[in-house]
């Protein structure tokens, strides 16, 4: 089958379900997707639940996964597409916060009262185009509440990661979070701490992307959420900056003004270099008697430590760590850009991470003064960059230099390091100039330098 022809995700889960309908079941489409529709958006995933039990749904599509077959779950898989088809189960006896004790099958009602929220709480016929509403989410959906089926207490009692959860909804949705289910969430904010660092990170990464990043970081404090994950955040709250450069007041408010301003299609790492850019402020500020004013030295540089430590602990993947953690550590350099050297300005131009770089410094500025003049400048130098691709390699190699007779080791480096400041300095601009410099600087072997000259 072409890939013109393949069919929809929303085709391929109506068919899962006319055939286990067909097949006797009862078969119906049921929370995320559900949501979606009823709010007019495009599901990312279609979940079905049935009254067929494993081996039954097995028995009816000719490719399944057994990924949680005790708790009545198979994978249906179409058209290279999965689906999640679920038994319809009453669960009970949790007894780690994460998995039930014992799962019992059920009837579709008892399925409905044992998720996590009202609005994720319906079911729908797609055949039939019939809903099926027992836990009031119709009515949530249309008030834009998030509230959970029940006592909130026992169902964040079930799964902790629901805390979190609640929270990432609400934000993702642009709803409000029901007052009871608040209360419940400020009480039980500490054993989100029992979630492992996979799932959390998970839910924190979906919470902190445009355009609802700032939402989910204030209702994270509501919840009392924040304390738990990111204290190091939570500190950022009563830390006040000197007015003259952050008229916007506390680190955290500079930090909610930063993700407001996030571009929609913002890279996966940026969210968290906003969040924390300048997580060492709370630790590094001092204030000056004499002006008042207040100073954060060396905050890019620890910040950079607590950022590593934060990201290892929510078990980032270590390429983002470092990426992360560069644009921490070097954010505080975009400032003196005007003042620098073509060459030292270049080098900052040349890492790979600078697009990353530059876009934290315009929300910075956004989220601050204001003032976009040193983004503007360093733009027209990247693009000016772009237009000598003959920068970007280094005229000379250490073989280079071994050719021209300098023994390998420190001196080696160091003239290969002045060899690269020239050339980004505009001073050295062919490998013969280099070579002939670096001759000079050795005071050495005509041999070796001709034969490097024949071998270039």
């Amino acid at each position: 089958m072409t890939s013109h022809s393949r069919r929809s995700a929303r085709e391929l889960a109506t068919d899962i379900v006319r055939r286990l309908q067909g097949a006797g079941f009862a078969a119906w489409w049921v929370g995320g997707c559900v949501r979606d529709l009823r709010l007019g958006r495009e599901p990312q995933d279609y979940d079905i639940a049935t009254s067929a039990l494993p081996a039954q749904i097995e028995a009816l599509f000719s490719r399944t996964v057994p990924v949680g077959r005790q708790f009545g779950v198979v994978v249906v898989v179409e058209d290279g597409r999965q689906f999640q088809v679920a038994t319809f189960r009453a669960e009970a006896d949790y007894q780690d916060g994460r998995h039930p004790e014992q799962v019992s099958f059920g009837d579709a009602q008892a399925d409905a009262r044992r998720r996590d929220f009202t609005v994720n709480g319906l079911f729908f016929d797609p055949i039939r185009d019939v809903l099926h509403d027992w836990v009031g989410g119709e009515a949530d959906l249309r008030a834009k509440i998030i509230r959970t089926i029940g006592e909130p207490e026992e169902r964040f009692a079930e799964d902790h990661l629901r805390l979190l959860r609640a929270v990432r909804f609400a934000a993702q949705l642009g709803f409000e979070i029901a007052p009871g289910t608040v209360a419940a969430l400020q009480a039980r904010a500490g054993q989100i701490r029992t979630v492992s660092a996979e799932r959390v990170r998970e839910e924190l990464v979906k919470l902190f992307r445009p355009p609802h990043a700032a939402r989910g970081l204030d209702l994270l404090r509501v919840g009392g959420l924040l304390e738990q994950l990111l204290p190091e955040l939570a500190a950022t709250v009563t830390c006040e900056q000197s007015p003259d450069f952050h008229p916007e007041g506390t680190v955290f408010n500079h930090l909610r003004l930063m993700l407001a301003r996030m571009p929609a299609d913002a890279h996966e790492s940026l969210p968290w270099a906003v969040l924390l850019h300048d997580v060492a402020k709370p630790v590094t500020a001092t204030r000056d008697p004499a002006t008042g004013s207040i100073h954060f030295y060396g905050h890019e540089r620890i910040g950079a430590e607590m950022t590593r430590a934060i990201l290892e602990r929510l078990r980032f993947p270590r390429k983002q760590t470092e990426e992360i953690t560069g644009c921490v550590r070097h954010h505080m350099q975009f400032k003196d850009a005007p003042q620098m050297r073509k060459a030292t300005l270049r080098r900052m131009l040349l890492r790979p991470t600078f697009p990353l770089e530059l876009e934290l410094h315009r929300l910075d500025c956004l989220g601050s003064h204001g003032r976009l003049d040193v983004y503007d400048l360093l733009v027209a130098q990247a693009e000016q960059l772009a237009r000598q691709p003959a920068l970007r390699p280094p005229l000379l190699t250490g073989h280079d230099l071994i050719a021209l007779g300098l023994e390998p080791g420190p001196a080696l480096g160091a003239l290969l390091r002045e060899v690269r400041e020239r050339q980004l300095q505009d001073e050295l601009t062919t490998p013969a100039q280099a070579r002939q410099w670096a001759r000079q600087k050795i005071g050495g072997a005509p041999g070796a330098a001709g034969s490097a000259e024949s071998a270039s």
